[in-house]
C-alpha cells in the first residue's frame, strides 16, 4: 500500500484502512453516478451560457455590464433550477449570505419560523436569540422569531407544520444537521416539508440554508419547493478553487430584494465589481460536483472505519447521503481533540500545526477545529471541527481528493490509538 510507503501507521490499522475500502466499493459507485449526472448538468450550463474567455477578466469599481458575474447568475440559476442567482465574492461567509437573504425579505412584524429546531450556532445573534441588544439583530428589527422543535427521534414534525405556519412569512429549513446529532434532511425530505408549508400558508417563504448540501444528490431544494437556497462558495459549490463567496438563488423578486440588501435598493445586483476572482468561482462551480463526490467517499470511509472502532457514527455508511458532514463521536474532550490533531497531521497546508480547542467568535462553547486548506475555513477541504460539550462529536466534511481524504481519515484514528482512546 502506498501509505506504508510515505506516513507511518499501526500494521493492524492499516490492515482495517484495506479492509474499509473493500467493503464501500458499492457505495462509492453509486456516489460516482450521482457525480456524474451533476457533472453533465454543470457542463450544459456552461455551454447554454457560452462562457468564453472573456468572461474571466474581472471588472472594477462599480463593475456596470460585468457580462461574466450576471453571466455566472444565470449558469447557477439554471443549475439549482431557480429563477434566479446571485452569486458574489463579496459575501464572507455563508452566514453573510444567509443574513443578507433574511433581512432582504423579512420586514418588522413578520414572523421567521423555523421548521428544524435550533438553528446553526452563528446565526442566534443574527437573529437575537444570542447577543446584546442593538446589536442590530432581526429582533431589534422587529422580526418575531418561533421555532418548531424536532421530534424525539430527530425528524421533522410534519404533522405541526400546516398549523405553525399560518401567518409566517418565511419558514426556514437547515439542511445540514449543523452542531446536532438529527439526520441532515433529503431532498425527498425537504420535499415533503415545502408540500406541508403550501397546505397551511402559501404565501410563506421558503428559505433553506443549503451549506454543505450542494451536488450531494442529483437535485437541489429549489426544484422540490423551496423559494430560496443559500450556500458558501468555500463550501461545496466552491469546489476548493473560489477564494471566498456565497450564493442565493430562487424566485427572481426574491432575489432582488436580497439584492437590494447586500448593495443598496434601486443599485442591487447592476454594481458589485467582480474584481479578479470571476475565473476561481467558475472553475470552481465546475470542478464542484466530482470534488463533492471525493468528499462524499471520505465521510462514508470514515463512517465504516470508526463504526468498526466502536464509535458511534451520523450517518451510517450505507445510509443516504444528502450533504458532505459526517459526524462521529469519540466520546470524550480528549478523544475529540486527538481525531482532530490527527486530521491536521493529514492537510497538505499547516499539516505540523497542533490545533487546540479556541474561544470561536460566534459559538457558545470552546471549538476545536482542524484545517490545513488552501483558502482558510474551507470546509470542501478536509476539515474537522466541534464544540467541546457532549456528546464530544466530531463533525468531519471535505476531502478535495478520496485517497487524500482517506489518509487523513486513517490518521484521526492512528491519533487516537495513540492517545490510548481505543485499542486493536
Amino acid at each position: 500500500m502506498a501509505e506504508q510507503e510515505f506516513f507511518k501507521l499501526d500494521p493492524k490499522l492499516r490492515a482495517l484502512g484495506e479492509q474499509t475500502q473493500q467493503a464501500v466499493q458499492e457505495r462509492f459507485e453509486e456516489i460516482d453516478r450521482i457525480a456524474e449526472y451533476n457533472q453533465l448538468k454543470v457542463l450544459a450550463a456552461f455551454q447554454d451560457h457560452r462562457v468564453s474567455e472573456s468572461y474571466f477578466y474581472g471588472s472594477t469599481g462599480y463593475g456596470y455590464g460585468d457580462k461574466g458575474r450576471d453571466e455566472l447568475d444565470g449558469i447557477y440559476a439554471q443549475v439549482f433550477g431557480a429563477e434566479d442567482a446571485l452569486v458574489r465574492h463579496s459575501f464572507v461567509s455563508g452566514t453573510h449570505a444567509l443574513t443578507t437573504a433574511l433581512f432582504g425579505v423579512l420586514r418588522p412584524g413578520d414572523v421567521l419560523l423555523s421548521l428544524t429546531g435550533s438553528p446553526y450556532d452563528t446565526l442566534t445573534e443574527v437573529i437575537g436569540i444570542q447577543g446584546a441588544p442593538g446589536d442590530g439583530s432581526l429582533k431589534d428589527f422587529g422580526v418575531v422569531y418561533r421555532q418548531l422543535e424536532l421530534r424525539p427521534d430527530g425528524t421533522p414534525d410534519y404533522e405541526s407544520i400546516p398549523q405553525a405556519v399560518k401567518g409566517v412569512k418565511v419558514a426556514y429549513l437547515q439542511r445540514s444537521r449543523g452542531y446536532a446529532v438529527r439526520a441532515s434532511l433529503t431532498i425527498d425530505v425537504i420535499e415533503k416539508i415545502c408540500r406541508k408549508v403550501r397546505e397551511g400558508n402559501p404565501e410563506a417563504i421558503i428559505m433553506v440554508d443549503n451549506c454543505y448540501g450542494e451536488f450531494a444528490e442529483t437535485r437541489e431544494p429549489t426544484q422540490v419547493g423551496a423559494d430560496l437556497v443559500i450556500g458558501s462558495l468555500i463550501k461545496n459549490p466552491g469546489g476548493g478553487i473560489a477564494h471566498t463567496g456565497g450564493y442565493i438563488a430562487g424566485r427572481k423578486r426574491l432575489v432582488e430584494l436580497c439584492a437590494y440588501r447586500l448593495t443598496s435598493p434601486g443599485m442591487g445586483r447592476e454594481v458589485g465589481c467582480s474584481l479578479q476572482e470571476s475565473r476561481y468561482m467558475y472553475q470552481g462551480f465546475f470542478f464542484a460536483p466530482t470534488v463533492v463526490a471525493s468528499a462524499i467517499k471520505t465521510g462514508v470511509f470514515a463512517a465504516k472505519l470508526f463504526e468498526n472502532l466502536g464509535c458511534t457514527v451520523y450517518p451510517r455508511w450505507n445510509e443516504p447521503r444528502t450533504d458532505i458532514i459526517q459526524v462521529v463521536e469519540t466520546g470524550s474532550p480528549e478523544g475529540l481533540v486527538a481525531f482532530c490533531q490527527g486530521i491536521q497531521q493529514g492537510s497538505p497546508v499547516d499539516a505540523y500545526v497542533t490545533p487546540e480547542p479556541w474561544d470561536m467568535p460566534g459559538y457558545q462553547d470552546q471549538v476545536i477545529m482542524a484545517a490545513g486548506a488552501f483558502t482558510m475555513g474551507a470546509s470542501i477541504e478536509l476539515s474537522a471541527d466541534g464544540p467541546i460539550r457532549e456528546p464530544y462529536a466530531v463533525w468531519l466534511q471535505g476531502g478535495l481528493t478520496y485517497p487524500s481524504g482517506k489518509m487523513g481519515i486513517l490518521l484521526a484514528a492512528q491519533s487516537m490509538l495513540e492517545k490510548g482512546q481505543f485499542s486493536l
